[in-house]
């Protein structure tokens, strides 16, 4: 299948199934470029840098990083674009919400030093939004699976 035609049916699934998510990305993506902040695309997704260390935030095809977002974080949030896309308005009850709470607990738990035995992808769908982001769109970029170095930030 050429690009193209990936993109189109990427988006119109976004809009289509996918919409919720979709349609919130899209508005926190108009409020940001009206307050100036440049955007850039990334496979099929656009992609906005925002504050500062705290991850990522896929909102259907907008993904949201802080500014030390590596590839490898960019090719997870896109996975989770594809997850918008496979599960439409169930995402945010599936991975969206689950995911933030998830990131919220760890987070909290790190500042006040605890460690965690499971990896942060140990959660299934964090590990398919890596395993999508991956193969999908970063085949789509020209193969960034082999140029993305890991994420340090993996093991947390």
């Amino acid at each position: 299948m050429k690009r193209r035609t990936a993109y189109l049916i990427f988006y119109l699934l976004s809009v289509l199934w996918g919409l919720p998510l979709t349609l919130a990305g899209a508005a926190a993506f108009a409020v940001l470029r009206a307050a100036g902040v440049p955007a850039r695309r990334f496979g099929p997704c656009l992609t906005m840098t925002v504050g500062r260390r705290w991850g990522g935030l896929s909102l259907g095809p907008f993904l949201f990083t802080d500014p030390e977002g590596s590839k490898y974080l960019l090719l997870h949030e896109s996975g989770h674009a594809v997850q918008n896309v496979l599960f439409g308005p169930l995402t945010p009850f599936l991975v969206s919400l689950p995911s933030a709470v998830r990131y919220w607990i760890r987070t909290a738990g790190e500042r006040r030093g605890r460690t965690f035995r499971r990896r942060y992808e140990d959660a299934w769908f964090e590990r398919q939004a890596t395993r999508l982001g991956k193969r999908w769109i970063g085949d789509a970029r020209g193969s960034l699976l082999e140029k993305a170095p890991p994420d340090p930030r993996e093991n947390l």
